[in-house]
C-alpha cells in the first residue's frame, strides 16, 4: 500500500461580512412613550486580527413607528466601528458553535440631532456547511444614545434601545491544520549480490543489476543494492509488498482538486510505475466520520479518481490503475480526536505486482 496524507492548511478567516436584521424596542421615556416597537438593519465588515479577535466598521439604521396614529416616525442612523471577541471559527467540538461578544462606538443621527452613542451585544453563531464560510445565529444588543448638551426646551435624557435579531455572516471559510506524517521506518536487510550467491541457491538476475531476483523488488529495471534492486527515488520507497511516500499529497479543502504541491510526488509515483511495468494499482480514498456519509462517499471517490486521472495523463496505461472510495468505513485511527480524524482522511495506493522467487512468478 502507498499511504498519501491529505492536507488541511490552517488559516483564520481574514475578512467577514455581517448582516443583522432585528426588532428594536425603546426602553426608556420619552422614546418608549412616543414610539412603538420597530425594526432595523446593521452592517459590519470584520477584519480578523487573531482567530478570536475581529475589528471593523459598522453602520445601522432603525425605524420606530409612532405610538399613536398620525404621530411622527422615529429614525436612527448610526455610523462607527468596534471590536468582536469570539470562539475561534476553526475550533473542534460543540458542533463548531461560536459564541461572541461585541461593542461599537457610534456617531448617531436622530431627527435633526447629532449624538454620540455605543452598543454592546452577545450572540451565538452556528456554522453552515463543512467549510464554515457561512454562519447564522441569534443575538441581543443594547444601544445607548447619549445627549451631551443640555437644552431648556428639550428632554435631555439619554435614549436606550434593545434589539433582538438574527446574525448572518459570510467569510472566506476555515482551512484546517495539516497533521504531519510520521516518517516511514524501513527495516534494513542485508542483500548479497549475485556473484556472492552459493551455487546451491538459484541466483537469476533478469535485469543484470547485481541484485538476485529472489530479493530484487524491481526485477525488470536496473536498480541498486542499497535500494533492493530498485531505482533510487527521492519521494517513493519501494518495499516488497507496498510503496510508501516520504511526502504528502495535497488537495483543496473539502474538494477533489489536487494542489500543485502534489504534482512532484505523483510524477515520481508515475515514474516508479513506468519503471515497474508489472505493478497494478488501485487508488483508494478515505475520509473521517465528519459530515454525511453520502458527502464523504462522493468526496472519497472523487479524490481517488483525481489521483488516477493524473497518473493516466502522465503516461500510465488506464488498464493498470483503478480507483475506489470508501467514505469513513475503513478508519485507521479513532474519529474521536482531531489527530485521529486527520489520520483517517487519506488516500491509499493498493499495489499488486509481480515478484520473482526461485524462478517463479508471484
Amino acid at each position: 500500500m502507498l499511504f498519501l496524507a491529505l492536507p488541511l492548511t490552517a488559516a483564520a478567516a481574514d475578512i467577514s461580512f455581517k448582516l443583522e436584521p432585528d426588532v428594536a424596542i425603546p426602553l426608556t421615556a420619552p422614546q418608549s412613550e412616543r414610539f412603538g416597537v420597530g425594526g432595523g438593519e446593521s452592517l459590519k465588515l470584520l477584519f480578523g486580527l487573531t482567530p478570536w479577535l475581529d475589528i471593523g466598521p459598522a453602520a445601522s439604521f432603525h425605524l420606530l413607528p409612532g405610538a399613536e396614529a398620525g404621530a411622527d416616525t422615529g429614525v436612527v442612523w448610526a455610523l462607527g466601528g468596534g471590536i468582536r471577541v469570539k470562539r475561534r471559527h476553526d475550533a473542534e467540538g460543540l458542533g463548531g458553535l461560536s459564541p461572541w461578544l461585541d461593542a461599537d462606538a457610534f456617531y448617531i443621527r436622530t431627527g435633526a440631532l447629532d449624538r454620540p452613542g455605543f452598543d454592546a451585544a452577545v450572540g451565538l453563531s452556528i456554522p453552515v456547511g463543512e467549510t464554515r464560510a457561512f454562519w447564522v445565529g441569534p443575538f441581543v444588543r443594547y444601544l445607548h444614545v447619549g445627549q451631551p448638551e443640555t437644552r431648556a426646551d428639550f428632554d435631555n435624557r439619554d435614549a436606550k434601545f434593545l434589539t433582538l435579531g438574527i446574525s448572518l455572516e459570510a467569510g472566506s471559510g476555515v482551512k484546517r491544520k495539516e497533521m504531519p506524517v510520521a516518517p516511514t521506518v524501513v527495516t534494513e536487510t542485508v542483500i548479497a549480490p549475485c556473484p556472492a550467491c552459493p551455487e546451491a541457491v538459484s541466483c537469476t538476475d533478469i535485469d543484470n543489476d547485481g541484485v538476485p531476483d529472489t530479493v530484487d523488488r524491481c526485477p525488470d529495471v536496473i536498480g541498486t543494492l542499497d535500494d533492493y534492486g530498485c531505482p533510487t527515488y527521492k519521494k517513493v520507497v519501494v518495499k516488497k509488498d507496498k510503496l510508501e511516500l516520504n511526502e504528502k499529497l495535497y488537495f483543496a479543502w473539502d474538494e477533489a482538486t489536487l494542489e500543485a504541491g502534489s504534482f512532484p510526488i505523483l510524477d515520481e509515483v508515475a515514474q516508479a510505475l513506468k519503471d515497474n511495468k508489472g505493478f497494478r494499482v488501485q487508488v483508494e480514498g478515505h475520509t473521517d466520520s465528519t459530515g454525511s456519509n453520502d458527502h464523504n462517499q462522493s468526496l472519497s471517490e472523487a479524490r481517488a479518481k483525481a489521483v488516477l486521472d493524473y497518473l493516466v495523463s502522465h503516461g500510465i496505461a488506464a488498464d493498470r490503475v483503478s480507483s475506489k472510495g470508501f467514505s469513513s468505513s475503513v478508519p485507521i485511527d479513532t474519529n474521536a480526536t482531531v489527530a485521529g480524524r486527520e489520520n483517517n482522511r487519506r488516500v491509499e495506493f493498493v499495489v499488486a505486482f509481480i515478484l520473482l522467487n526461485d524462478g517463479s512468478a508471484k
